[in-house]
C-alpha cells in the first residue's frame, strides 16, 4: 500500500474496495503503517475506494480503538460517505468527502487578498482560491470563524463548499448578483457617504462581537511580535515607546477583522457582507481602524497613484474614505477627542505599514527605503502625542 508523510500525518492509499475477502490483509497492513509512525495521525486516502463492506467498517472501528482515535478518512466519494454516515461512523471518526475539482480559467478576477484571489464563477457564485497546498487548515478555520461570526450576528458570507483548484484549494460562496463594495465605490463615487456609513456600521457590528478568552489570537500580541521582527528597521527609542503602548493595551475579547477594507466586503441585495475572515483576531477597534490608514492613506505618500493601482480609485477618493470612516466611527466625540484617536490610529498604522513593506514585501523595491523612512519619521513625531493606544470607550 502506497504511503506518504505530510507534516504530522502519515497517509495510506488503499487501491481497492474493502470486502470480506481482503479486510484482514488491509487491516494488518494499516496497523503496520500506523505502528511505523506512532506519533503521527493516520490518514486513509479513499480516492480509489468505491465500496466498503461491513467487514471493512469493522477495520476502521478497530483502528480507531488501537490508535487512540487519531484516524481520518479523506477523499471519500459521496456514495461511500453515505455508508459511513448511515452507520454512524461519521460521529466516531473524521470522515472527509472527496472535493470537487474546479477550474478558474477564464473567470473574472473580482478581488485580491493577502492569501488568495476571488473569482466570479457565474452570476450567482464566487470562489476564493488559495494557491498554497498548505492552505486547507486556514480555509477550514476561516469557514468556521465565518459560521461563528454569522451565529453572533455579524453579516458574513459562509462558504458552502471547499474544492480543489489546481494544486490549491478554494472556498465557494453563493452571492446572488453580488459586487465588491470597492467596485461599487469605483463606479459610483458620488455614493461615497452612504457606502462609508454601511462600511463603518459593518465594522461596528464586528467590533461588538465578544468571544471567550483564548478563542481568537490577540491582536496586541501579534503586533508586539511584529515589533520584534522589525527590530532592524525601527530605532530603539521608537521601538521602546511603541512596546510600552502595546503592552499597556487592556485585554479585549471583542472581534477585530484584521484586514478591513472595501475589497473584503461584498454587497449582495443591498446587504454588505464580510467575505474574508482569515486574519480575524481579538482586541481593540484600533486594530481595524489603523488598517484603513494603511490602505487608504499611507501608501499614497510615496506613490500618489497607488490607490488607482490597488483599489481603482483616485487618491482624493481614497483619502476621503479614511477621513469619512474615522469621522463617522467617532461621530459622537468632540473634535479634540477625535484628533487624539486619529493620532493613535496613525501611530499604530505606521507600524502596520512597516509590516506590509518590510515583512510582507508589499512594495516596489525602489520605494522600500523611502517608505521605511516615512513610517519611522511619522512614528517618532506621533509618539509624544499619544499616551495610550486603545480607542474603545
Amino acid at each position: 500500500m502506497k504511503t506518504q508523510t505530510e507534516g504530522n500525518q502519515i497517509i495510506a492509499f488503499p487501491d481497492e474496495n474493502i470486502t470480506s475477502n481482503n479486510a484482514l490483509a488491509v487491516e494488518q497492513e494499516l496497523c503496520q503503517i500506523a505502528a511505523s509512525e506512532p506519533d503521527k495521525e493516520l490518514v486513509i486516502d479513499a480516492s480509489l475506494i468505491e465500496y466498503v463492506s461491513s467487514a471493512g467498517l469493522r477495520i476502521f472501528l478497530g483502528l480507531t480503538n488501537s490508535i487512540e482515535g487519531k484516524l481520518t478518512i479523506r477523499n471519500v466519494s459521496p456514495s461511500l460517505y453515505e455508508i459511513f454516515d448511515i452507520t454512524g461512523f461519521t460521529e466516531l471518526l473524521n470522515v472527509e468527502k472527496k472535493m470537487r475539482e474546479l477550474s478558474v480559467d477564464g473567470c473574472e478576477v473580482i478581488g485580491q487578498g493577502a492569501f488568495g484571489t476571488v473569482y466570479r464563477l457565474d452570476e450567482d457564485t464566487i470562489i476564493k482560491v488559495y494557491p498554497s497546498k498548505e492552505s486547507l487548515p486556514m480555509i477550514k478555520r476561516e469557514r468556521e470563524l465565518s459560521r461563528q461570526a454569522f451565529i453572533r450576528g455579524v453579516p458574513t458570507a459562509i462558504s458552502f463548499d471547499i474544492v480543489k483548484v489546481g494544486d490549491g484549494y478554494g472556498s465557494v460562496f453563493e452571492l446572488l448578483k453580488a459586487n465588491l463594495m470597492n467596485d461599487v465605490l469605483k463606479e459610483n463615487p458620488e455614493k461615497i457617504d452612504d457606502l462609508v456609513k454601511d462600511f463603518v456600521n459593518l465594522m461596528r457590528s464586528i467590533h461588538n462581537v465578544e468571544v471567550e478568552p483564548g478563542e481568537l489570537p490577540s491582536a496586541s500580541k501579534k503586533y508586539l511580535k511584529c515589533l520584534d521582527d522589525l527590530s532592524d528597521v525601527i530605532p530603539e527609542d521608537v521601538s521602546s515607546g511603541m512596546r510600552k503602548l502595546l503592552e499597556d493595551i487592556p485585554e479585549d475579547n471583542h472581534v477585530v477583522h484584521g484586514d478591513f477594507h472595501m475589497k473584503n466586503i461584498m454587497i449582495s441585495d443591498g446587504q454588505p457582507l464580510v467575505i474574508d475572515l482569515e486574519t480575524v483576531c481579538c482586541g481593540d477597534p484600533i486594530f481595524d481602524l489603523q488598517g484603513l490608514y494603511v490602505t487608504y492613506v499611507a501608501y499614497l505618500e510615496a506613490e500618489e497613484d497607488n490607490s488607482v493601482k490597488f483599489l481603482g480609485i483616485p487618491a482624493t477618493i481614497s483619502r476621503s474614505v479614511f477621513e469619512k470612516s474615522v469621522d463617522y466611527y467617532f461621530e459622537d466625540l468632540s473634535e479634540e477627542e477625535r484628533e487624539q484617536c486619529l493620532n493613535r490610529i496613525k501611530l499604530l498604522g505606521n507600524l502596520r505599514f512597516l509590516e506590509c513593506v518590510v515583512l510582507n514585501g508589499a512594495t516596489s523595491p525602489d520605494l522600500k527605503e523611502v517608505r521605511i523612512k516615512q513610517a519611522v519619521t511619522h512614528m517618532r513625531e506621533l509618539l509624544p502625542k499619544v499616551d495610550h493606544l486603545w480607542v474603545r470607550r
